[in-house]
């Protein structure tokens, strides 16, 4: 799809704008409510998928009227078990992780899995475009050096891990047809797995009433009605586009952090950040060559 006048790409940029910032406010709401409630983080996993399928589902409902089974229809397993390893996988290490450190590792492995998808099925980048990549991948090694501002290595795992299953979900997003049936779909599928989890976990799982409500807000909010916009925008981005402009929300949340939860901004974290936003730069605002189709 060919964005060419100035009223659509005005509302295409808004557009991943309000998905960039829900994106960040999954952060900060998912460390608000490890940090200062009881919630578990399969408890808040749980919660988060189960009241994401429940918003997606009533709206669904409210457009069209259809049928559980015929919104489970509208996503795929594939698709469903990789938002489920991401939403596992950004909880779990969010226990241990500040929320720009934790979105800063998650969205670098998202740019490596989109872009090395996207230059597989044969988009071109030029020279100033190479050069902003290897400057952002720079930044992400600056944060993993040994140093005592390095985060936890099991939960970097973890987070890197969330990377590319979210990756897998948004490349898998560029064909879903309607974002909003499609997203529906996938979360109906994945919120019963989420629960299953939740209930092996029984004896670890906490809950209270803000940790419950910080989790329906990441859900129905943050993830649901997010995550909708983003498949609705996907289509019109290149993949190495829309793995790039998610490299902002580390700041975004970032600054959420530090705002919210007095989580220190380090120099570690600064320079880091600054490599990677420097790299989205030059590969979002440089030319990008005509795409060798395959």
């Amino acid at each position: 799809m060919s964005i060419s006048r100035s009223g659509p790409r005005l509302r295409l940029f808004l557009l991943t704008l309000l998905a960039m910032l829900a994106f960040a406010a999954n952060s900060v709401l998912c460390r608000l409510a490890l940090t200062q409630t009881a919630i578990d983080a399969g408890g808040f996993t749980a919660i988060r998928l189960v009241s994401g399928a429940a918003v997606l589902w009533l709206l669904v409902m409210l457009r069209g009227g259809v049928s559980i089974r015929a919104v489970i229809g509208k996503g795929s397993w594939l698709s469903a078990c990789a938002l489920l390893a991401y939403a596992v996988g950004f909880s779990f290490a969010y226990v241990s992780l500040p929320a720009g450190t934790g979105a800063l590792l998650l969205f670098g492995a998202v740019q490596v899995t989109m872009v090395g998808h996207g230059l597989h099925a044969g988009e071109r980048l030029g020279s100033g475009q190479w050069l902003g990549l290897l400057l952002a991948c720079a930044g992400l090694v600056l944060l993993l050096l040994p140093g005592v501002s390095m985060p936890p290595l099991g939960s970097a795992l973890l987070m890197l891990g969330a990377g590319v299953a979210w990756g897998v979900y948004s490349l898998r997003g560029r064909g879903a047809g309607n974002p909003l049936d499609a997203t529906a779909g996938n979360f109906v599928r994945a919120a019963p797995i989420a629960l299953l989890l939740a209930a092996g976990l029984h004896r670890d799982v906490a809950m209270d009433p803000a940790g419950v409500g910080y989790a329906i807000a990441s859900g129905a909010l943050a993830s649901g009605i997010g995550y909708a916009i983003w498949y609705s925008v996907l289509p019109s981005l290149k993949t190495t586009t829309a793995a790039t402009v998610q490299l902002g929300v580390p700041v975004i949340a970032a600054l959420g952090g530090t705002l919210l939860l007095a989580e220190p901004l380090t120099l570690r974290l600064i320079l880091a950040a600054s490599a990677v936003l420097g790299g989205i730069a030059l590969v979002v605002l440089r030319r990008i060559p005509a795409s060798s189709p395959r």
